[in-house]
């Protein structure tokens, strides 16, 4: 596969960082450039040595390996420049997907960059990318997010700032907190957006879950907390338009105006109606003028 592929003949520069995404749970999602270089670098920065001392005794690979994680990256990486500055090939792991990506590794990145040597990616798997494959959402755009706070009210406020954007978003969580998470957005959200929840992805239980926003809380009072989460909100549906308000809510909405802030009003009556907030906006400021 390796003579297949034509690595063989490819370049492998010294002195240059190797930035290598690694499987997210299934080792069979490794890539043949991925165990090709790791094979040939002089030494593997990684996020958590035991973890990747696995996966390398896995595939017969021997390296020296170095700790560089959240808390040692500074110093990390003025060892790895150490390393390029002798001629050395250099790669960085962490313990599941691609380093930067909700994982250590930029200040590692910029800091090589900075100091003249090549960062040279190796792309491998993501769960952000994986889950969005996976879940029927139409369009480019999206925001990668990642972990929101965990405390309820800066998180409360992180997800009601997203949630106010047209595009789709992806969040990352972890067992013991998604529960919390999954009740904020169930309150929060709009009833026709679209949710999309992953779990163990490409793992042996791996689940994806579709749901909108109105059924999210009876499914979240079945829902046992089990394994890394990827939460996928999808874009604001806008299928609904000022134009399409009833007559009905015209009329509640023109009484409320003198009662209600506009922009809380808007964020209400998206809720109740499941038409698009921004659109109902610019109908309340519309009306105001008028």
């Amino acid at each position: 596969m390796f003579q297949a592929s034509g690595l063989q003949t490819q370049e492998c520069p010294n002195g240059a960082l190797y930035v290598i995404g690694l499987p997210i749970g299934n080792l069979g999602d490794i890539t043949l450039r991925a165990l090709w270089i790791l094979s040939k670098v002089d030494a593997i920065a990684a996020e958590d040595t035991r973890e990747t001392k696995k996966i390398l005794e896995k595939y017969g690979i021997n390296a020296k390996l170095l700790s560089v994680r959240e808390h040692n990256e500074h110093t990390g990486a003025e060892q790895i420049i150490n390393f390029l500055a002798q001629g050395w090939r250099v790669a960085m792991v962490t313990d599941a997907g691609t380093p930067s990506i909700s994982d250590p590794g930029a200040k590692v990145v910029k800091m090589v960059v900075e100091a003249g040597y090549r960062a040279i990616p190796i792309p491998g798997c993501s769960a952000v990318v994986t889950a969005l494959s996976a879940s029927g959402f139409e369009g480019n755009a999206f925001t990668f997010v990642g972990f929101l706070p965990s405390q309820a009210k800066a998180r409360h406020e992180a997800l009601k700032k997203y949630l106010e954007r047209p595009e789709a978003f992806v969040l990352y969580e972890a067992p013991h907190r998604i529960t919390d998470l999954l009740q904020d957005l169930a309150q929060q959200i709009a009833p026709s957006r679209p949710v999309v929840i992953a779990r163990e992805i490409t793992k042996k239980f791996e689940e994806f879950t579709y749901l909108t926003g109105v059924r999210l809380a009876e499914w979240l009072s079945t829902m046992t907390p089990k394994g890394e989460y990827a939460i996928l909100i999808g874009a604001e549906q806008r299928e609904a338009t000022r134009a399409e308000l009833t007559e009905e809510q015209k009329t509640w909405l023109l009484n409320l105006i003198p009662l209600v802030p506009t922009s809380k009003l808007a964020a209400v009556a998206s809720k109740v109606t499941g038409f698009a907030r921004s659109d109902i906006y610019e109908w309340l400021l519309a009306q105001k003028e008028s």
